[in-house]
């Protein structure tokens, strides 16, 4: 599944995304729903005691093949089914344990092994709820015989959901004004059990049957290939779809619509098809030529065909997250999926294309190879993260950007005998399960026997690296390397002292916000230590040199004395790097002197280390801003982007807390030193993906900032499109400055208001949206939010993001803050307590808070949900995120201060 973003530039490593994703996914597993501080037995509601006491199920029956027919009606918004699931017992019980929820079972029958393909009536099975657990027991009137087969048919029916999980309801208007249903899946983690009965964890994988009934408007997709259509009585059709392979329930989809598609077909005859609502059909085209181009990449790089016929992608009106990669029919958000060439910027096309390349990476890596439990879903997420920008630095090289464990790796093992290690694991544990350590002993265990008859690179764990990589150790080292990135949190802090022509070097866990002289200091910091292959080059030499770093301390021996290191080669790396001592000043003058020496990837990483530090206590703010001094005779697009994003952040914390004095500073820094890039901009979409995402980026901060020339500008392009009634078509990389400024008179933001409800295009909808919430008239900015609640004009779905951005408002903070406070059940009422919309209201209203007050305020109401019984993990990360923040500005505001009155 893919995290939806409002506009992020920088994308978070893939460790970083599988501790927020452990988080969410710990919160519907283990979370409040599941908590019932009793582990003994139960009782179900018809007071029988339930014959199983633990969340997970236990094994003693799993299923083999699901044979589901679902019949959604549309009008009356119910769906009925019926299930046939042929089951092995592996040990004697009378219980069959499995999920439901919120399902209505009507019969449930037993047919035993030797009547699995006749016509005669079963025997009822006794149905035992759990709710607390989700669960249900079959309870058979006589032992089943373990080592055999059987048959059990269920009948239920149910609502379609009104959330965005299980089997849910989904509206779309047309351009008349017409409101249309369609019905859709969304399973993962654990909600197929609300679509029909199952064993829905994903070690019980099974193949499905699957048949859906629906009226001829409807066309009804699922994961397979549709092989018949049947006409039932009464005008009903009957679609039937090809049995799938053997997966986890939480992939299973099915989705009844009136869609429109466009098709291809790949080299190797995969039958690519996207679909979209009939207004939208004319933005499916890129995603098509996109969706081909990553797929045939896969194949190639896996050496594993597609292991379906086809595969369909989907948007979907209403949809939580960002994707959701159902084998062979994939999910999207309409952001994420559709290209619209007049409204989408270089920005929308990028995330299109590196979510379609991260669920496609899924197909292979979650979908074919799944983890046995969620708490390894880094296997799922980790990697999807990772092939995601493999896949797409093809299509826009230049964009290489971030580092992240699985880099580090490949860095460390090298291209080919990484690519050798997947391949192996892929086809290894294709349609099983697998957990952290299986992937590592295919890392290290990639020959096969024709490696050893042809000669060709490969390696054994109990054969030694080849001389090029002897300084690494043996292949048995890299689990014990891995687990200390998988199976710890964080990320380390590598010190770095030079005397004369040694090295000396520390490793510790790095912290933000906790500093060496508090309490709690000396216990966070115990018994953490991580193996890292460090990479560096000198002022000596342009060799990459490379060291395992597995000890608390160690010294290299240089050749000669030094002018300067430089670690984490081109990023290459998953640490931060502290150069004590005199290193940042020397590194600071060579740049000032030379920029140049240091490759662009280097410059970036050398600009991201110096402000983690400042955070985390080892470096003055001073001499971070000093090490971007420099940048006015920067040339590089993504270096300027990463300096400017941190000048910015530092902006808009100081306008939010109205620390007048330094803010003005700052918007005078800003605009004096990056005027000459500011005015080369043009307002076009003319040039490449980095030229038009840093032309975005630095316009829309110039209006913020209220650079003269810029409003100028961006007001009279928005007069001329609002004099046009709308149809002037207006480059797509400034259209968020324009409507931001635009939006600034109380014309322009009901024009745009009214143009947000006409509009087709999801990309267009996210710049007015964004637009219409920077407004400082706060009756505007609850407007919005009523609309959000309403969810017609506004659909809920944005509702998170827009309260997360009404709360970057200086004057909108208070406004979205009040509103979560006062409004908290009405939103349970929209969303699970543990879904991605709740964690980001509740990360959106209240993480950019610097004051004590607010620190209070925040503590006060989450103790209030945890007395009415609602426990979120996420509350303690915000509290740190909020003690953090008062404790950057109390550390860094004079500083900051000081820095801007000598520099200006």
């Amino acid at each position: 599944m893919h995290a939806f973003a409002m506009a992020s530039l920088c994308r978070i490593c893939p460790l970083v995304v599988v501790l927020q994703l452990l988080h969410i996914y710990s919160l519907g597993i283990y979370g409040l729903k599941h908590q019932t501080g009793k582990d003994n037995v139960t009782s179900p509601t018809n007071g029988k005691p339930f014959p199983w006491n633990k969340m997970r199920l236990p094994d003693m029956v799993v299923p083999i093949q699901y044979d589901l027919c679902i019949h959604p009606n549309l009008t009356t918004v119910h769906f009925t089914g019926l299930e046939r699931i042929q089951i092995f017992v592996r040990e004697n019980t009378r219980f069959i344990i499995l999920h439901s929820k919120g399902l209505e079972i009507t019969s449930a029958v037993l047919l035993p092994k030797d009547d699995l393909g006749s016509r005669k009536p079963g025997k009822q099975l006794q149905v035992l709820e759990h709710p607390t657990y989700e669960q249900i027991a079959l309870q058979a009137p006589e032992v089943l015989t373990a080592g055999q087969r059987y048959l059990v048919v269920i009948e239920f029916h149910a609502r379609l959901a009104d959330g965005f999980d299980g089997f849910y309801k989904s509206t779309y208007k047309t351009r008349d004004g017409e409101t249309r249903i369609i019905a859709t899946t969304d399973f993962e983690p654990t909600s197929a059990r609300m679509a029909f009965p199952c064993f829905d964890e994903p070690s019980f994988k099974a193949n499905f049957a699957i048949t859906i009934r629906r009226e001829r408007k409807h066309i009804a997709l699922s994961n397979m290939p549709k092989i018949k259509t049947i006409e039932l009585e009464g005008g009903l059709l009957e679609d039937h779809f090809d049995v799938t392979v053997k997966m986890s329930t939480y992939l299973v989809a099915y989705i009844v619509c009136d869609f429109k598609s466009v098709q291809a077909t790949t080299s190797s005859g995969i039958k690519v098809s996207i679909y979209a609502s009939p207004d939208k059909w004319s933005q499916t085209h890129y995603a098509l030529e996109a969706s081909v181009k990553l797929l045939e990449f896969y194949e190639k790089y896996f050496d594993i065909s597609f292991p379906l016929p086809k595969l369909d992608l989907v948007a979907i009106p209403d949809f939580q997250s960002g994707a959701m990669e159902n084998w062979g029919l994939i999910t999207y958000r309409e952001t994420s999926l559709l290209y619209d060439p007049k409204t989408s910027s270089a920005f929308d096309k990028l995330w299109v294309t590196k979510v379609i390349g991260h669920e496609l990476a899924h197909q292979w890596f979650g979908n074919l190879v799944t983890m046995e439990w969620w708490n390894d879903i880094w296997l799922n997420e980790g990697f999807a993260r990772f092939m995601e920008l493999v896949s797409v630095s093809a299509t826009y090289s230049e964009l290489q950007i971030g580092a992240c464990i699985l880099k580090m790796l490949q860095d460390f093992l090298s291209e080919v005998v990484f690519q050798k290690g997947i391949i192996h694991y892929l086809k290894k544990y294709s349609y099983r399960n697998a957990k952290n350590g299986d992937l590592w002993n295919s890392m290290a265990n990639t020959c096969s026997e024709s490696d050893f008859s042809s000669g060709n690179f490969c390696y054994t764990a109990s054969r030694p690296l080849s001389s090029t990589f002897s300084h690494m150790g043996k292949l048995t080292e890299i689990e014990e390397m891995m687990n200390t990135w998988t199976l710890q949190k964080g990320i380390p802090l590598v010190l770095v002292k030079c005397e004369g022509n040694t090295l000396r070097l520390r490793q510790e866990r790095f912290l933000k916000g906790v500093f060496e002289e508090d309490p709690e200091w000396a216990n966070l910091q115990s018994r953490y230590f991580w193996h890292i292959p460090l990479t560096y080059v000198t002022s000596s030499s342009n060799t990459v040199h490379r060291h395992i770093f597995k000890t608390k301390t160690d010294t290299l021996e240089l050749e000669g004395e030094v002018a300067w290191v430089k670690f984490n080669v081109d990023m290459n790396g998953y640490y931060i790097v502290h150069y004590e001592g005199n290193g940042w000043d020397n590194i600071i003058k060579l740049l000032d002197q030379n920029h140049t020496l240091f490759s662009h990837k280097d410059r970036v990483n050398l600009i991201h280390n110096g402000f983690q530090l400042v955070s985390a206590g080892r470096l003055s703010l001073h001499t971070a801003l000093d090490l971007m001094r420099y940048l006015r005779h920067e040339s590089s697009k993504v270096v300027l982007l990463q300096g400017l994003g941190y000048l910015e952040m530092f902006y808009h914390m100081m306008e939010r807390r109205n620390i007048s004095d330094v803010t003005e500073n700052l918007k005078r820094y800003i605009l004096q030193h990056f005027k000459p890039v500011i005015d080369k901009q043009t307002w076009s979409d003319e040039g490449s993906v980095s030229d038009r995402m840093l032309r975005s980026a630095l316009l829309k901060l110039a209006c913020e900032l209220q650079y003269p020339p810029c409003i100028q500008k961006a007001n009279e392009l928005f007069s001329k499109w609002m004099g046009s009634g709308g149809t002037l078509n207006l480059p797509a990389d400034v259209l968020k400055t324009v409507y931001s400024v635009g939006a600034q008179t109380i014309a322009g933001w009901n024009y745009l208001l009214k143009q947000y409800s006409l509009s087709v295009s999801g990309a267009e909808k996210n710049k007015i949206l964004y637009a219409l919430t920077t407004s400082r008239h706060c009756e505007k900015l609850t407007k919005l939010i009523e609309l959000g609640m309403e969810g017609e004009v506004i659909k809920t779905q944005d509702l998170a993001a827009l309260l997360h951005a009404i709360a970057r408002n200086p004057e909108g903070q208070g406004l979205a803050w009040n509103f979560v406070r006062k409004n908290w059940n009405r939103l349970l009422k929209k969303f699970e307590l543990a879904s991605f919309s709740i964690r980001t209201i509740i990360v959106g209203s209240t993480s950019h808070f610097s004051s004590k007050d607010k620190l209070e305020e925040v503590k006060h109401f989450f103790k209030s949900l945890e007395d009415q019984g609602s426990q979120l993990k996420i509350t303690e990360v915000v509290l740190e995120t909020i003690t953090k923040n008062i404790r950057w500005l109390k550390r860094n505001l004079n500083s900051l201060r000081n820095w801007l009155l000598n520099n200006l």
